[in-house]
């Protein structure tokens, strides 16, 4: 088994020499490959990962969706792992993905806890261990086999916002899904630079707009207008 971890970019240099030093120090036996894909960072980030044992590439498009599928199609894995720059997977990632897959989940994530004690993302956090569409999220590291991942198309390159909604929905319609108890370490980042309430009505208005067809375009500037930063 080779998993594959895809990991898209877009200005996050106080972030991702955090998250590729937890990957490539991990000790496991599992055959893993590790792919940063940029959406064109005006920072330091390519210059950082660059500094990794690690593939780097410049995504042809900019946006989160169409940089996993660009760093899908440079990867050799028989199961893919899309991580955000700002998310810490378990130390134990690669041997809980394989356990999942060898138990017959072609697709799963993780629980998470955020790196804040403020008691409200607690309960956030509590709620990723249980098995509804609305508990889940593209911060949980989610994997797929890629025989999977080409039969539900990807994700949706024209996806501007939830597209792992969105993803996670194809998938879970044909596939059982693994939500494995052991938790990543999500940043609090948008809660900080907004507030608990202001970020929780955006994601309920989005997800309302999401349900009742809004256009992608509408839907990430509602929500751009509503947070300072929510990407």
């Amino acid at each position: 088994m080779l998993i594959s971890v895809i990991i898209p970019t877009y200005n996050e240099a106080d972030n991702i020499e955090k998250l590729l030093k937890r990957l490539t120090q991990m000790t496991t036996s599992i055959a893993t490959e590790i792919i940063v894909v940029d959406g064109g960072s005006e920072d330091d980030t390519v210059k950082i990962a660059e500094t990794f044992d690690v593939s780097v590439y410049k995504s042809p498009r900019k946006g989160r969706a169409a940089q996993m599928n660009f760093g899908v199609k440079q990867s050799k894995g028989d199961v893919l792992q899309f991580v955000h720059a700002d998310t810490l997977p378990p130390f134990s990632n690669f041997e809980d993905i394989s356990s999942a897959v060898k138990d017959g989940y072609s697709v799963g994530c993780f629980t998470y806890s955020f790196d804040s004690k403020h008691p409200l993302l607690r309960i956030n956090s509590f709620f990723t261990r249980f098995d509804k569409i609305w508990c889940r999220g593209g911060d949980q590291a989610i994997f797929v086999t890629r025989k999977v991942f080409d039969e539900v198309g990807g994700y949706r390159d024209d996806y501007l916002i939830m597209e792992d909604f969105d993803f996670i929905k194809k998938v879970q319609s044909k596939h059982p899904f693994k939500i494995v108890k052991n938790n990543c370490i999500v940043s609090a980042r948008k809660y900080q630079n907004n507030s608990y309430l202001k970020v929780q009505l955006a994601n309920l208005k989005i997800f309302r707009m999401y349900d009742a067809g809004a256009s992608q375009e509408l839907m990430a500037e509602t929500y751009q207008k509503i947070l300072k930063k929510w990407d």
